[in-house]
């Protein structure tokens, strides 16, 4: 037995499992297109601080995103799971792309890149903003890899309207070379992005995206949405240009999502998948054969956990995600780059890890189990 703290300051007893759940881990994924979006791995020697240059593990970072391309999964790089915006700076997150994707060229494993402009310290106009993203996608293309136009903070700032979103993506659009997938991060994973498309009202900024991918289908490969809301995103996807693909971004309701309807399904962007991998692999090989019920009666079961994750304030995700990675063994510790480990409560930590052994995620449940008890000595937790 475990002693998990509770939230009201209680501890109970928990019996973890003994063995991990049984998933099938080879074979290409054939029905849906699946990216995970990854997290980096913090050098836990470095001596940083929390308003210092990221200081990664490049070595175990890598690793991971290899994991990824194991399991059949593509890669999301350099995204807001990577600490994008919360840790990790530009120069940080383009040397994780040349990086990643000299990897990925290595093993042939699918990648996706973010296109942002986070290299943007201070107050900018459409100009600087628009440069800023100029700059980012030359860098993306250069490596080979897909881009994702990743929201901006900076344009929420200095756009006055749709028309300057309808301006710069466009501008954007006609310069890629190749199509990329557009991403609406909502406000709850980054407050700054509220009002993102020129309207806090969520119809009307619908109305906006949809004219920036009517205007240019042929450059637009899919959206990704991460809004957390099932229904406008299935709105959404029916309402999409023929050949572009809605990759799912909703970490609540993503089963239903990508198996669909008689009218289509999601493909999948998801920050969830960084630690659901093997499973969620495993479910969409189900899938792939046709087997609806026994893809949702694999990954339905998940939801808690992802929830759990993702509950407010849904922006530290992260530090759930990277709890889970040191537990099931791809970390040597429980450390993160700006110091956001500290952002979650020990209650939170300590159910991520019940309803993460529940679900057998962890290879080596023995391992786990040793690592949560180090880390509720630390806490002052008794035996």
């Amino acid at each position: 037995m475990i002693r998990l703290p509770e939230p009201d300051g209680t501890v109970r007893e928990y019996s973890p499992r003994t063995e991990p759940l049984a998933l099938t881990t080879s074979g290409p994924l054939t029905s849906r297109t699946v990216f995970s979006a990854a997290h980096v791995v913090a050098d836990p020697y470095a001596d940083t601080s929390p308003d210092s240059p990221a200081a990664v593990d490049w070595d175990a970072t890598l690793a991971f995103r290899h994991h990824l391309w194991s399991q059949g999964l593509g890669v999301a790089e350099a995204m807001d799971t990577a600490q994008r915006g919360m840790g990790l700076d530009w120069t940080g997150a383009a040397e994780l792309i040349r990086r990643s994707a000299a990897e990925a060229r290595g093993v042939g494993g699918l990648i996706a890149c973010g296109v942002g402009t986070d290299q943007l310290t201070g107050p900018a106009g459409l100009a600087d903003v628009r440069k800023a993203y100029e700059e980012q996608l030359a860098l993306v293309e250069e490596t080979g890899s897909q881009a994702i136009l990743m929201a901006s903070r900076a344009l929420a700032a200095a756009a006055s309207g749709p028309e300057d979103y309808l301006d710069l993506y466009g501008h954007l659009l006609r310069q890629a070379s190749e199509p990329v997938i557009l991403h609406w991060l909502g406000p709850m994973f980054d407050p700054a992005l509220d009002g993102y498309w020129g309207s806090a009202d969520l119809d009307t900024a619908t109305e906006t995206f949809l004219d920036v991918i009517a205007a240019h289908p042929d450059k637009v490969d899919g959206i990704k949405v991460s809004l957390l809301d099932a229904r406008r995103e299935v709105e959404l996807r029916r309402r999409l240009p023929e050949g572009v693909r809605c990759y799912t971004g909703d970490d609540f309701h993503y089963p239903e999502l990508i198996a669909g309807d008689e009218q289509g399904f999601s493909h999948a962007l998801l920050g969830i998948f960084d630690p659901l991998a093997p499973l969620a692999a495993d479910a969409v090989r189900t899938l792939d054969t046709g087997d609806v019920e026994g893809f949702r009666a694999t990954l339905d079961p998940t939801v808690a956990l992802s929830r759990h994750l993702f509950q407010n304030p849904t922006r530290f995700y992260k530090t759930g995600v990277v709890l889970l990675a040191w537990l099931a063994g791809h970390q040597d510790h429980f450390t993160m780059v700006g110091g956001l480990q500290s952002a979650r409560s020990l209650p939170h930590l300590a159910r991520a890890y019940e309803l993460a052994d529940g679900l057998g995620l962890f290879p080596d449940p023995a391992l786990a189990e040793a690592r949560m008890r180090s880390l509720l000595t630390v806490y002052g937790v008794p035996r």
